[in-house]
């Protein structure tokens, strides 16, 4: 037998902490003995040099698959799978051992068989991979990093660059943060879709900007990550497969387990545990096929079969680019997954927190949460575990004023600062923080006023919005209040950015009194608080202005009304964010009281 390998060069000393590599794929004249079957082993790399040399131990017990079946290697690390056309093989990375990274920090951990290759894609696809392998074998390192219980785990949502400078806005922002952090060395950053904007061709240069991060980089798919010229669900995310990550897959940290799982149905499928709204969606009239929150049958086998290789002590993490559920868009049948309930089914009894994407906004919903819109459209009547929604790096799509860094303000749909999330992971208990982009961990607020005087602006900006003419007009002072505010109604915002069920927030006026503030959205089953009595005013004042999406409704929201009878001067607002976990976070807000204006 003849190996040629797909190897990369080693790494260049042993000793690195960083493992360069491939996986290694042997071909001989006469191709695989059984087409039907795909043989390999997973082994451990002693030299660092992606081959399996003689006398280089097999790791026993690895789970490897193709997408549907899921197996264990042998006591030599040796695996047998069955082989179909264009199938996904790979392994889960075990707690303890590291699968080599490219020089862009991406893990290399798989490999796509399909013979002929795409279709004609405008992106590329997948390049011929002609017959089935001798061999697939999959190199690992023993790594200290990813052995330890103590990890923290970044979870980044929607980079979604549409162009270079976007990339740019980016590399300024939340990768400049993240490249100066080294605490997900082992556990890494799991991007969750939504990579780029659509223009595929931006992958070569997204990998050249996350070759800055100090850790594995992976990635999972989003909708805007699709080859929208593919013919058929099969080849939907081919280029994508081609440059990053396989469509879904698992890895195990620590006793972390992470499953990436794809949750964009493209073309849209309505099918019968489809909720209701989804066939009309599908039917698009323009007939552009659209997409639709939901996993095809292959990866719901491939979820149980992984599920039921994994210990039921760990702590099962579950990524999605489209959230299994979200508050943003709770009332859609389109942008939650179909079949939510069977995967609780499948993670029942056990410790998990479900982290998505997808909808720009940034939620800590906690056990217990409840919506109108997933009791109506999924008759789910609370979660059963955590569910996050990461923030987008991209924030308001980069939208807004450009800030003496170099990026936009970016400001979202909920109030919400662009930003990452990170697990703080020990064994299998773990805290959730978010961390805003260019900021220390301790911002974590921000603070407003909503008054008569900036209601009334509100109308008029939106109603000068449809007409514009001129100059548009700014909030004139908006920490000033007068007599007719105060008596009419005038609350102090603060809108707590992870703040969830079991947070708190107290409002201290002038030195006085620490007295509670109310959360605007209880997440007690209710419908979702619209409005400009719901609103964000900071947000709001620099969105109607600058452009971008308007936070007129969020879950993270308190409210603290003024006292009416505030002396006419200068006063101070100290106010005390508490989360779920009693860490506390204070921010300050000063403003004026008036006679009249």
């Amino acid at each position: 037998m003849i190996p040629t390998s797909a190897a990369a060069a080693p790494s260049e000393s042993p000793d690195n902490t960083t493992y360069r590599g491939d996986i290694e794929v042997i071909r001989t004249p006469m191709g695989a003995v059984d087409d039907a079957v795909l043989t390999g082993q997973v082994f451990v790399d002693a030299n660092r040099n992606s081959v399996s040399d003689g006398g280089e131990a097999g790791l026993a017990g690895v789970m490897v698959t193709n997408g549907r079946d899921v197996v264990r290697t042998d006591d030599e690390g040796r695996y047998q799978l069955p082989a179909f056309e264009n199938m996904t093989v790979s392994i889960t990375q075990p707690a303890g051992y590291q699968v080599p990274l490219d020089e862009h920090n991406i893990p290399q951990f798989h490999y796509n068989h399909l013979p002929e290759g795409s279709p004609e894609l405008r992106y590329g696809g997948i390049e011929p991979t002609g017959p089935l392998p001798s061999a697939v074998n999959f190199p690992v390192v023993e790594r200290e990093a990813t052995a330890s219980a103590e990890q923290s785990c970044v979870m980044a949502g929607d980079l979604q660059t549409y162009n270079r400078q976007e990339i740019e806005y980016a590399r300024a922002g939340a990768i400049e943060d993240l490249s100066n952090r080294d605490d997900y060395a082992g556990c890494g950053a799991l991007f969750v879709g939504d990579v780029v904007g659509d223009d595929l061709s931006l992958y070569p240069d997204v990998k050249d900007l996350l070759s800055e991060l100090n850790g594995p980089v992976r990635f999972l798919p989003g909708n805007h990550d699709l080859d929208f010229d593919a013919p058929n669900a099969e080849h939907a995310f081919d280029t994508f497969r081609a440059q990053l990550a396989p469509e879904y897959y698992s890895y195990d940290v620590g006793d972390v387990h992470v499953i990436a799982l794809n949750t964009v149905d493209y073309p849209c499928t309505a099918a019968e545990d489809s909720p209701e709204g989804i066939e009309e969606h599908c039917a698009d009239p323009e007939g552009d096929p659209s997409y639709n929150g939901r996993l095809d049958e292959d990866q719901l086998a491939w979820l149980q079969s992984d599920l039921a290789n994994v210990g039921r002590d760990k702590l099962v993490v579950v990524a999605t680019h489209i959230g299994l559920l979200n508050y943003a868009d709770a009332s859609s049948p389109v942008h939650q997954v179909d079949q939510v309930k069977r995967v609780y089914e499948l993670l029942e009894g056990r410790r998990a927190v479900a982290v998505g994407g997808h909808s720009h906004s940034i939620e800590n919903l906690r056990a217990g949460d409840s919506a109108a819109g997933w009791r109506e459209l999924f008759g789910v009547e609370g979660l059963p575990f955590p569910h996050i929604t990461a923030g987008a790096i991209s924030g308001d799509w980069y939208s807004g004023a450009i800030g003496e860094e170099g990026y936009p303000t970016a400001i979202g749909r909920d109030g919400g600062r662009p930003g990452v999330v990170t697990l703080d992971v020990e064994g299998n208990e773990f805290r959730e923080r978010y961390t805003v982009t260019g900021e220390p961990n301790d911002v974590q607020t921000q603070l407003g006023i909503n008054s008569p005087t900036y209601r009334e602006w509100f109308v008029e900006r939106q109603e000068w919005n449809d007409d514009p003419v001129g100059e548009a007009p700014e909030l004139e002072e908006p920490l000033v209040v007068d007599r007719a505010d105060l008596i009419h109604g005038s609350w102090l915002t603060t809108n707590f950015f992870f703040g969830s069920t079991g947070s708190t927030v107290e409002v201290s006026i002038d030195g006085g009194p620490a007295e509670e503030a109310t959360r605007t959205q209880r997440m007690e089953g209710e419908p979702a608080n619209v409005g400009v009595e719901y609103s964000d005013p900071y947000a709001v004042s620099q969105q109607l202005v600058h452009g971008g999406s308007l936070a007129v409704r969020t879950m993270h929201l308190w409210r603290f009304d003024l006292p009416r009878n505030l002396h006419t001067g200068h006063h101070t607002a100290e106010v005390t964010a508490t989360d779920a976990y009693g860490r506390e976070f204070t921010d300050v807000l000063e403003f004026e009281v008036v006679g009249r204006r």
